[in-house]
């Protein structure tokens, strides 16, 4: 049986470290190589990696804290020169636009002919300046302009300025710095390829579904206006702040799209908000595409281009 503080000192380390701890850490704290195999077969612990492991009882079972679990097994597995990158530093970094995670933790480790082959993980050796990652908490990142860098070169067109947006929009970069990101890709695969993708952000986005909208709208010639426009009644109050906006066309379009997180209390507000508008306003016409409508960019094209130009508009007719 395990004394009492010998458990107690093995759980707030691992209290520490998102509920990982090494046989190395375990043995620090006092307990034999048999006592952990036993709390294993128990299934207390669980095994991540070789000799890595997880505490049931301290288990977050959040998406965020599997993954900041995973990371953190992931660097302990590796060890002190591997830090989270792409994808998975993206996800610390709050960073949205990607994908449901699938449980693939990304990682750099920066070694020529590294022998590590680990379940779940995918190992990158990219050369990364010290300056270029940064330890939060425990864990150890790509900061957010060289988490961009190595995205972009993974992922698609909208994926890419998704997370431009998105980090625009957090202030984790400034628009100033993108193009000194662009050109330190240079000469990495994949580096033509992303390229022009980095003069499409727009920090004025505030979720993945207005910034798909948006290149959907570009790429088939009918760009809004303005983003994020604001909206006043007779009196100069503000009114409301759409989406994305078309002059000439009188035309509002709400990206209408509700995050897993999203509370019924924020859409309602949203709906009232818009309704309030729609009466105050009644020249302007309000449209609402949803994720759904993505899965046919016709629809949302033709949608707007049916709404013509207001002949009273300058420039219109």
């Amino acid at each position: 049986m395990l004394g009492r503080m010998e458990t107690e000192e093995a759980r707030r380390a691992a209290g520490a470290q998102y509920g990982v701890l090494t046989l190395a850490q375990a043995r620090r704290c006092g307990m034999a190589e048999g006592e952990v195999r036993h709390l294993v077969r128990r299934g207390a612990w669980v095994r991540v990696h070789q000799g890595v492991f997880r505490i049931r009882e301290l288990e977050d079972r959040s998406e965020r804290g599997r993954l900041l679990s995973a990371v953190m097994a992931a660097q302990s597995a590796l060890g002190p020169a591997a830090f989270a990158s792409a994808e998975t530093a993206a996800r610390l970094w709050g960073l949205h636009g990607l994908p449901m995670w699938d449980g693939t933790v990304h990682m750099t480790l920066p070694a020529t002919g590294t022998p590590y082959r680990i379940p779940g993980v995918r190992l990158y050796t990219w050369a990364t300046e010290p300056k270029e990652t940064v330890s939060r908490g425990r864990i150890r990142a790509t900061r957010p302009g060289r988490t961009l860098r190595d995205v972009v070169l993974r992922v698609d067109r909208y994926t890419a300025v998704c997370l431009l947006d998105s980090a625009l929009n957090q202030g984790l970069v400034r628009s100033g710095e993108l193009s000194g990101l662009a050109t330190a890709n240079r000469a990495r695969s994949g580096c033509r390829r992303s390229r022009p993708w980095w003069g499409l952000a727009d920090g004025r986005a505030q979720s993945p579904l207005e910034t798909r909208i948006r290149l959907v709208c570009a790429d088939g010639g009918v760009p809004p206006d303005d983003l994020q426009h604001p909206f006043h009644d007779a009196r100069g109050r503000l009114l409301a702040v759409g989406d994305l906006w078309w002059s000439d066309r009188r035309l509002l379009v709400e990206a209408d799209g509700r995050a897993p997180h999203e509370l019924p209390e924020s859409l309602l507000r949203d709906r009232r908000r818009q309704n309030a508008l729609e009466l105050a306003r009644p020249d302007v016409r309000i449209i609402r595409f949803t994720w759904a409508d993505l899965a046919c960019p016709n629809y949302i094209l033709e949608t707007v281009r049916g709404v013509g130009p207001d002949p009273n508009e300058p420039g219109s007719g």
